[in-house]
């Protein structure tokens, strides 16, 4: 047990205590053990090992967490949520350095929030659902790749601040914290109260005030006039939808005519189950964008429209295409016409990168890094879906096509036509008119309870996302004509592995471009540890696309053991 590396036992009703034998266990990195009846505290036995990730979340743990957590230097993954854990939390845990993701909800922590300003790499931090007072300490708006913060339910008080990631409504949540203030419009929170000048300032400051207001009123009344003005103009223009913010212009067909050449075939960049896509260019600048266009014609393109536009319209993530705008009107013939207009990703689909077309030279082949990059991206995006929207979201058609990638090979999310959103009465529960689409994704991505009349869950994504996990690693699709009768891309895994993870690997990550365009093989300078790490994305990839949906892995668990993986590999390479 001392070369014991991870110890995985979440999910097992286990009882009793962590045992402190663990501490002999000195290559360990990774301790699994959330979703159990664990109590008592974590052993300080722990504190002296090479640990990268924790996860005792969803236990009965108690007492206080220790302030040995400092000495973790190379943790990256901590989450010590829905526990029994009260005190303070430790201010050493600003010493961890290596610190991705904190999460904390779902306990009795109290006293102020420590300073964790030293954790420029954090990227996801939970103290929800705690007693922390105090005020948001500034810090925080300047963690430089932070994607969500989630201060809610807590007994917070003072001015919330508006730069970094306050600036995003949709990646910050304070509610429940009755003593804050201020903050960005969208957050709704009370203004902050204007404090008293000193006396001999006071009959300046009156004045100023009362000509501020005036001012202010004047220009309230005038834009309302204006407002008024423009709506009953609108009213006589043919419908043109904007759903997604007062930043983004409405538009009208004969600009998308105009954009796309007349939606021409030398602009057709794909198509999907109910449209097609082209490339276009709008405005003076002539900014390339992509213009879905629905075929009406076909039963669901109406709905498939609608839910994309209702998914789409309060989200805001890196990792999910930015929708610009949304046209419905109708044609140069008088038929009805819709159309969403989205932000251009110059280096296509994942589906191009996988599987380029015959004749056509792959412009860059993806190594084991950038393929992992890509589905760090993903299951952020889903992470973000499906826990961190204000009503969760199933993507339901997870597939290569519908990641799309930008120019610095960023992924992104596309394609909503099929999600679906989880009524805020219960995850069971779905809106009506959007849960009657009856279409539950592509085959071989789908997950098998959908064919079997299981309702729509997040578990469905998460099968998915296992699928192109196991795709992008092996270059095989799940249709592939290989597989039939018992034998699926999961199973063809698994049979191979660990021994001969190196003939099921597709061969292009082991390729790089050289000078010239040349491709050079660098399969004699992998290392024993990328091929193990190459063996630990497969397994991910397994247990997320398992039979049963309460054996599949946790998205949150997925995106903390891929950063790790990334973080080996850049180690080894």
């Amino acid at each position: 047990m001392t070369q014991l590396l991870y110890l995985s036992l979440f999910n097992n009703s286990l009882e009793g205590s962590i045992p402190t034998s663990l501490g002999r266990c000195s290559h360990l990195q990774g301790v699994s053990l959330h979703h159990n009846k664990l109590n008592g505290t974590i052993p300080k036995q722990l504190f002296g090992l090479p640990l990268v990730q924790i996860d005792v979340s969803h236990n009965s743990l108690t007492s206080f967490l220790p302030p040995d957590f400092g000495n973790l230097k190379l943790l990256v993954g901590l989450d010590v949520s829905y526990n029994k854990f009260s005190k303070e939390i430790p201010a050493q845990l600003g010493y961890c350095l290596a610190l991705e993701t904190l999460y904390m909800q779902g306990n009795s922590f109290e006293g102020t929030i420590p300073d964790l300003s030293k954790l420029k790499g954090i990227q996801y931090l939970d103290l929800s659902h705690n007693n922390l007072s105090g005020q948001i300490t500034s810090y925080m708006a300047n963690f430089p790749v932070l994607q969500t913060l989630n201060l809610s339910f807590n007994n917070l008080e003072g001015d919330v601040p508006v730069e970094g990631v306050f600036r995003n409504a949709s990646a910050v949540d304070v509610k429940g914290n009755t003593g804050l203030c201020g903050g960005i419009q969208e957050l709704h929170l009370p203004a902050c109260p204007i404090q008293r000048s000193k006396k001999h300032k006071k009959h300046f400051a009156f004045k100023l005030i009362l000509a501020i207001s005036i001012a202010a009123a004047f220009f309230l009344i005038l834009f309302s006039l204006m407002a008024l003005s423009w709506l009953k103009k609108s009213k006589k223009k043919s419908l043109s939808i904007s759903t997604f913010g007062p930043s983004y212009q409405k538009i009208s067909y004969k600009e998308l005519h105009n954009a796309t050449n007349g939606f021409s075939l030398e602009n057709l960049i794909g198509s999907g189950n109910f449209g097609s896509v082209y490339k276009g260019k709008l405005g003076p600048d002539e900014t390339h964008v992509a213009v879905k266009v629905l075929n009406l014609q076909k039963q669901g393109a109406s709905k498939s429209f609608i839910a994309e536009c209702e998914a789409l319209r309060n989200i805001r993530h890196r990792n999910l295409v930015k929708i610009l705008t949304a046209c419905s009107s109708i044609d140069f013939k008088g038929n009805d016409f819709k159309a969403l207009v989205y932000e251009f990703m110059p280096n296509g689909s994942l589906e191009m990168q996988l599987h380029p077309e015959d004749g056509l030279k792959q412009l860059r082949s993806l190594n084991l890094l950038q393929r992992i990059n890509i589905a760090i991206d993903v299951a952020s995006a889903l992470l973000y879906l499906h826990h961190h929207c204000q009503t969760p979201i199933i993507h339901c058609d997870l597939k290569p096509s519908n990641i799309l990638l930008d120019d610095d090979m960023i992924a992104h999310i596309s394609d909503f036509g099929l999600a679906k959103l989880l009524s805020k009465s219960g995850k069971e529960a779905f809106l009506n008119q959007l849960s009657s689409a009856g279409i539950k994704g592509t085959v071989g991505y789908a997950a098998p309870e959908y064919g079997m009349g299981s309702p729509l869950s997040t578990n469905g994504d998460v099968y998915s996302f296992g699928i192109l996990l196991l795709e992008m690693l092996t270059g095989r699709r799940p249709t592939d004509k290989l597989f039939k009768d018992d034998l699926n891309l999961h199973n063809f895994v698994k049979l191979a592995l660990p021994g001969q993870v190196m003939e099921i690997v597709d061969h292009s990550i082991f390729n790089e471009v050289g000078e010239n365009d040349n491709t050079v093989s660098s399969w004699s300078d992998w290392t024993s540890g990328q091929t193990e790490c190459l063996i630990l994305v497969f397994q991910i990839g397994l247990a997320c696309s398992a039979q049963s949906p309460i054996d599949r892995m946790d998205m949150n668990r997925v995106a903390l053991e891929l950063l790790s993986i990334k973080r080996k590999i850049s180690l080894e390479a």
